[in-house]
C-alpha cells in the first residue's frame, strides 16, 4: 500500500510560491473556492453595470478598459460572445473601484423605487382630490403655489367624467390630464 506524502507546508502547490501562515498555521492567502466566489461576485455586479443607463454609466469612474469592455458588450448580439465578453468585463473589474460600481447600481435601483412611490403618492392624491373637496384644501395647504383655477378645473371634470363614465377598462381623459398636472408635484 502506498504511502500518501503529507503536504509541504512551505510552497504553495498550485502557484510554486513560498506560503504565509498566520498564528494558527493557516494559509493567508484566500483559498482557489474563495478566489473563484469573488470572480463571480464580479461577474453578478459587471452585468448589473451593463444594465445601467448611458447616463448612469458615464457618470461612474471607471477604468477605460472596462468602459470599453461594457460598451463591447452591450454591442455583442450573440451569446457566447456576450459569455466571453462578460468573463472579460468581470476581468476588468478586477482593478475597479468595487464599492463606486456597487454604489452606482444600488443608486439606480434606489432612484427608480423612489420614482414609482412618487407615482403611487401621486394616484393617491387624484382619488382623493376625485372623492372629497377636503382633499383639494389639503392640496393646497401642502402644495401653495399652485394654479388653484387649473386644479379646481380639471378636479370638476374628472368627477363629472366618473359619475357618467361607461366602464370600458380605460379612465376618462379628465383623469389622465389630473395625474399629469398633479406628478409633477410629487415626483420632481
Amino acid at each position: 500500500m502506498a504511502r500518501k506524502a503529507a503536504p509541504h507546508r512551505g510552497i504553495d502547490v498550485h502557484y510554486g510560491e513560498p506560503l504565509a501562515f498566520n498564528e494558527d498555521g493557516e494559509p493567508t492567502r484566500p483559498s482557489k473556492t474563495r478566489l473563484k466566489q469573488q470572480s463571480q461576485d464580479l461577474q453578478v455586479l459587471g452585468v448589473a453595470v451593463t444594465e445601467l443607463s448611458s447616463d448612469r454609466l458615464a457618470a461612474i469612474d471607471m477604468p477605460e478598459a472596462l468602459r470599453d469592455a461594457i460598451d463591447q458588450f452591450r454591442r455583442t448580439k450573440s451569446f457566447e460572445g456576450r459569455r466571453r465578453q462578460m468573463q472579460l468585463v468581470g476581468k476588468l473589474m478586477r482593478s475597479a473601484d468595487e464599492e463606486a460600481l456597487r454604489e452606482a447600481v444600488a443608486a439606480a435601483k434606489l432612484g427608480t423605487a423612489k420614482e414609482t412611490l412618487a407615482l403611487h403618492e401621486a394616484e393617491r392624491w387624484r382619488a382623493a382630490l376625485i372623492a372629497d373637496d377636503d382633499s383639494l384644501t389639503r392640496w393646497m395647504l401642502d402644495h401653495p403655489d399652485t394654479d388653484t383655477q387649473q386644479l379646481r378645473s380639471l378636479v370638476r371634470a374628472a368627477r363629472r367624467d366618473t359619475a357618467t363614465a361607461v366602464t370600458d377598462g380605460r379612465q376618462p381623459r379628465s383623469h389622465r390630464d389630473l395625474f399629469q398636472f398633479i406628478k409633477p408635484w410629487l415626483v420632481g
